[in-house]
């Protein structure tokens, strides 16, 4: 799936150097941090949707696969833990999916809408070396303050992956029976607070746009990558065929090249002019590690650290939103 480039003319991000070439005013300390922390690439926390169930099966089979079939359990809202063989059906029970489940086929039966989301599942990642409990803890902070006593949540650290990495399954409706939509605005103030409680923690976590960043094209896949370093490829001779889906192709393309570049260019000159800014009112340090970060950005960093995550699970969704 194409990860969404992020319009800068359309959309605000978590960090909108944009707004401060526009006004050409100076960024408070908070923002300044903030500036500090993408120039220097601070590991970027993830926010993943993976998905969620419809159905009461679906549900328990994703609490039983991110609970290890009872041997880790889930940490549940109230600061308890449940586990052991056959503990997803008492979540589920304890949390009334069973009325809800029964609402949505009344409801549902005989329309031709799926049924909406009894919960959604969402994973918290942080790149290779950082503390496993530290992530945990930072998103238990997270949840406290935007569910607590509003929307049943449990969750299970996984460690298993290079990745540290929290499972959260959400409730979709609250307690007081208002439905959750996850938004792009919702996601990226998660990950926002995320890297917040992460950096309260003593842990180095920074949460930008891939845009803002310079990071806005999508990677091919290795195969290909690497036959087109050869000039090996058939990929590209097949795409040639002349027809109406080709054609289609080809305008979405262009169009997603036409945007890239358009984001491209908007990042550039805020950056730049971020530089000058910063320049003019003294602080000469960061002024040059925003051009020094800037010269790189769009051809790419080695050493700058991927969030990337890859996690499967029984009974969710294949498809996922990511914010980065």
């Amino acid at each position: 799936m194409r990860k969404q480039i992020i319009d800068l003319r359309d959309e605000k991000p978590l960090l909108d150097i944009a707004a401060f070439a526009r006004k050409g005013r100076l960024p408070t300390s908070a923002e300044r941090l903030h500036i500090s922390l993408t120039v220097h690439r601070a590991p970027e926390v993830m926010v993943k949707v993976s998905g969620g169930a419809r159905t009461l099966s679906g549900v328990e089979r994703h609490m039983a696969y991110i609970g290890r079939e009872g041997s880790i359990g889930l940490d549940v809202e109230t600061d308890g833990h449940i586990g052991g063989k056959g503990f997803e059906r008492d979540l589920v029970r304890d949390w009334d999916l069973d009325v809800d489940a029964l609402q949505n086929h009344t409801r549902y039966s005989r329309s031709t809408k799926k049924p909406p989301k009894l919960v959604h599942n969402i994973i918290f990642s942080m790149p290779p070396g950082t503390s496993p409990r530290a992530v945990l803890r930072a998103v238990q902070r997270l949840a406290l303050s935007k569910w607590a006593l509003q929307h049943r949540y449990a969750m299970a650290l996984h460690t298993d992956d290079e990745h540290p990495h929290v499972h959260v399954v959400l409730k979709a409706v609250s307690e007081q029976g208002m439905r959750l939509n996850i938004r792009k605005a919702t996601l990226r103030s998660w990950r926002a607070q995320f890297a917040a409680n992460l950096r309260d923690l003593g842990v180095n976590a920074n949460a930008t746009e891939r845009a803002v960043r310079g990071q806005v094209m999508s990677p091919q896949r290795d195969g290909v990558y690497r036959a087109n370093l050869r000039e090996e490829t058939t990929f590209a001779s097949q795409r040639t065929v002349d027809s109406p889906e080709d054609r289609q192709s080809s305008r979405s393309m262009a169009e997603h090249n036409s945007k890239f570049r358009s984001t491209r260019q908007s990042v550039t000159m805020a950056w730049r002019e971020m530089a000058e800014i910063a320049e003019k009112s003294g602080d000469v340090e960061l002024a040059a590690e925003i051009r020094s970060f800037e010269g790189r950005m769009f051809h790419g960093d080695p050493q700058s650290p991927s969030p990337n995550l890859r996690v499967g699970s029984k009974g969710s969704m294949h498809t996922s939103r990511i914010v980065q």
